[in-house]
């Protein structure tokens, strides 16, 4: 491929000024009819392609945005990015998908990096459950909100109120009957997990029943990690083993009903599994599973509507104006068949 087309280029071709052509580009109504065909026909003929990126950030003002995520392979960010994408380009927006895959320096270096392109905003999920700031390039201006997290006084956030998540599956679960009752989920790292746990614990302990709860930690919220507690969970003495599991997730949940239809351990008849967030595999699996919905779209999308807020307050400079919002949304139980006989 040859070198590309510069607006130099066009200038000569269509015999003007670059002021011109950038006039056609940008102001046309300044531009002679004559004059206009000229260039456009020169464009046409030449087939330039303005560099909008270089244009933006002369003008100091980017029509993109970043969007930093957790785990790029869990469906419930994919979701959220769907939410995201399309707020954005209701705005004329494009955005800039980064996977952090949990861990802090990789959230570091693409913070740097989103800075460096000087996108307008970044959405981001942070590692550390405390917040991003460690993250922040210092003395950067540039607006970022949280997904997924709280954020405080110093962030827009949107998120889900996970502690009421857990004790849904833990209200739902004891109401049922059940007095052996695990949950399957972790690392302790990640804030959710441990907000849907104690939700849950709350739930058991104010439970009438006289409950045994069993906590299966794994090392990560994926189908293997389920897999492998289902079969810690089925090597348990028959007296002893849970009768009922919540996991913090669905991808959790959907490795521990892979493992107990291997094993040929009854779903729900034998145990009844509950997952969390609800994805779309969750109502496809061979056992629909019963989980705690997230409004994974409309997360993503109030996202970046908050981060719109923000930046068109910056450009208006008002930033004292501008005061964080913190979202948070309440999850719902949707019930299936894998908590639920169906005859």
């Amino acid at each position: 491929m040859g070198p590309s087309v510069s607006v130099k280029d066009v200038a000569a071709a269509a015999g003007v000024s670059v002021g011109t052509v950038s006039n056609v580009l940008n102001r046309p109504d300044r531009v002679g009819a004559a004059t206009r065909s000229r260039v456009e026909a020169a464009i046409e003929q030449l087939g330039f392609v303005r560099n909008e990126s270089a244009r933006h950030l002369r003008a100091g003002a980017s029509r993109t945005i970043g969007f930093l995520v957790l785990d790029a392979a869990n469906p419930f960010f994919t979701d959220v990015a769907r939410g995201v994408e399309e707020a954005a380009r209701d705005a004329g927006l494009a955005v800039f998908l980064c996977n952090s895959d949990n861990l802090r320096q990789r959230e570091h270096d693409y913070m740097e990096l989103l800075f460096e392109q000087r996108v307008r905003g970044v959405l981001v999920t942070p590692v550390d459950p405390g917040g991003v700031d460690a993250s922040l390039p210092p003395g950067v201006g540039v607006p970022v909100v949280l997904v997924d997290r709280t954020g405080g006084d110093r962030y827009c956030s949107v998120s889900v109120d996970d502690v009421y998540g857990g004790r849904l599956a833990g209200e739902y679960l004891t109401e049922s009957g059940h007095e052996r009752i695990a949950f399957v989920g972790g690392p302790d790292s990640v804030g959710q997990v441990q907000d849907r746990l104690s939700g849950f614990r709350d739930a058991v302990r104010a439970s009438a029943r006289d409950t045994t709860l069993t906590e299966l930690p794994t090392a990560a919220l994926t189908v293997a990690e389920g897999r492998a507690a289902g079969q810690r969970l089925a090597g348990m003495p028959a007296s002893r083993r849970p009768t009922a599991a919540f996991c913090a997730n669905d991808l959790l949940a959907l490795g521990l009903l892979q493992e107990m239809t291997r094993l040929r351990i009854r779903v729900p008849e034998d145990l009844a599994i509950v997952g969390y967030d609800d994805i779309e595999f969750a109502a496809a699996a061979a056992v629909p599973l019963t989980s705690v919905r997230q409004p994974r779209h409309q997360i993503g999308r109030t996202a970046a509507e908050l981060l719109a807020e923000e930046t068109a307050a910056l450009e208006g400079g008002v930033r004292g104006g501008h005061r964080h919002r913190q979202v948070v949304y309440l999850p719902e139980l949707i019930v299936r068949e894998s908590t639920v006989r169906v005859s």
